[in-house]
């Protein structure tokens, strides 16, 4: 393992998903998962995060369509988040996921507008 782009990848990572969830993924995490949090740390957020080529609401943009094409319901509510911590409104949320039902289909585009509204009350709490 890297250190040093493990260390830049953790550093991306606690921003846009938050240190609480993402020290408790790397705190929880055992000898068969741990290897799996090393190389998302690493590769994921070091590596791909970490280049200069794209700012990350455009990364949050290009996530969040591929996440909810992909219907992977958890990652799609944990960008989300993240997502907004990285400067997208609701409204450009929006206008992912209504993109989404065009190309990736209405089915994956209605979980995500579903996943949206919950993470949408949640915060307002």
């Amino acid at each position: 393992m890297d250190r040093q782009m493990f260390e830049k990848g953790l550093a991306i990572r606690r921003s846009v998903l938050g240190e609480e969830y993402v020290d408790n993924a790397i705190k929880t995490a055992d000898d068969f998962s741990r290897p799996l949090q090393e190389l998302v740390t690493q590769y994921c957020w070091g590596e791909i995060w970490g280049r200069p080529g794209l700012d990350r609401k455009t990364r949050s943009l290009i996530n969040l369509a591929m996440i909810s094409a992909l219907n992977r319901p958890h990652e799609v509510k944990m960008h989300i988040k993240g997502a907004l911590n990285n400067g997208l409104t609701k409204d450009q949320i929006q206008e992912v996921f209504l993109q989404v039902a065009i190309y990736c289909g209405v089915p994956a585009a209605v979980d995500s507008f579903r996943l949206a509204r919950e993470v949408f009350q949640e915060l307002d709490r």
